[in-house]
């Protein structure tokens, strides 16, 4: 009876597991993607469980099916471990006016700590601070002490989409836009370091695969590839920034890199799960940040809990075009660019039909 147990609960895993490969857009299905690491520990404690406690012939079956699982997981999952390969390199000391410290921080709308992230503000002194799902009281409350900064984007919503964006540093020609949906809104501007270089940034958020916010995944994944393809298309440095909704290993985030040629600062250091920031067993990385080749990496942290379900995340990134060689990038193939080209156009066409 235990060995036909742990083998229906491998089935359950192998099927999961062959379900986030899949090429549907369906919530439930690209579902399938986000606990990979949960399933890969569900699935080497089944394996051992079957080695203990089950018998005859089929125990065999169940260990091996737990080992195809395992090692299909840790494909997806070895890149974003310290068993991996940098992709962004280590930045070297100086040149401090040619470096960026962004915090990225989902406050969770109902929360109303504000004192804890103002406090973390205080402490590490981002030079950029963006806000997702902050209504008109975040905004109040961050306008009393953050309000002075160079530049300030408010875009206060109470449908969990809202954007604040604090800068000491000038965001010049700084744009709100609506992208895919008429009620997310995304912001774009160039930053200007106090070396007087320029970057491109990009701020997002786009609405999840879930069942009380979309059955399908079309709309995030077309706002997240309609940037990408901008970025490949302007050749410039860019930052891409914000809760993307997706995990760092999903089919749609990796599309993403290899459209735009972007960089994962994680790649080869960790996970930095900033969801779920109250249940330990269901955290996976939502919040997320992406270079193009022309940076290096000073700091990447992920903040404490302050209330939200997220955690901040913190990184320091410096301007490094000389060292742009150092760097793999990402590239997309004909198949790739055709799929980014589909997915955004149906993303446009059934935004406001479906939604």
């Amino acid at each position: 009876m235990i060995t036909y147990t742990l083998l229906a609960i491998a089935l359950v895993l192998f099927t999961v597991t062959v379900l986030g490969r899949v090429r549907l857009h369906d919530w439930w299905v690209r579902a399938c993607e986000f606990p990979r690491v949960q399933i890969a520990t569900l699935v080497a404690v089944t394996a051992v469980a079957a080695l203990v406690f089950g018998d005859g012939e089929l125990r065999l079956w169940v260990i091996a099916l737990c080992g195809l699982v395992l090692v299909l997981q840790l494909y997806r999952i070895l890149p974003w471990t310290r068993f991996w390969p940098l992709q962004v390199q280590v930045a070297e000391p100086g040149n401090a006016d040619r470096c960026v410290t962004l915090m990225v921080a989902n406050v969770l709308t109902p929360n109303r700590n504000s004192e804890g992230l103002l406090q973390q503000v205080r402490d590490w002194q981002p030079d950029m601070l963006l806000t997702l799902e902050s209504d008109q009281w975040w905004g109040e409350q961050l306008d009393a002490e953050l309000g002075d900064r160079h530049t300030v984007i408010r875009i206060p919503q109470d449908n969990l989409y809202g954007m604040h964006l604090y800068s000491r540093l000038p965001l010049e020609e700084a744009e709100v836009k609506y992208l895919i949906q008429d009620d997310i809104p995304s912001i774009h501007g160039w930053l200007k370091l106090p070396s007087g270089d320029r970057v491109r940034f990009h701020a997002l958020h786009p609405r999840p695969p879930a069942p009380s916010e979309s059955e399908e995944s079309i709309w995030r994944d077309a706002e997240l590839l309609l940037v990408g393809r901008e970025v490949d298309k302007g050749g410039y440095p860019a930052i891409v920034a914000g809760d993307l909704n997706d995990v760092a290993w999903s089919r749609t985030t990796r599309l993403f890199c290899r459209i735009s040629g972007m960089l994962d600062p994680r790649r080869g250091r960790g996970t930095f799960n900033t969801f779920h920031a109250e249940r330990w067993y269901l955290r996976w990385p939502l919040d997320h940040v992406f270079t193009t080749q022309h940076f290096t990496l000073k700091q990447l942290r992920r903040l404490e809990a302050f209330g939200s379900d997220h955690f901040p995340i913190l990184i320091t990134l410096c301007f490094r075009p000389s060292r742009k060689d150092e760097h793999e990038v990402p590239e997309a193939d004909g198949e790739e660019v055709q799929e980014a080209r589909e997915n955004i156009r149906e993303g446009k066409v059934r935004e406001q039909d479906d939604n």
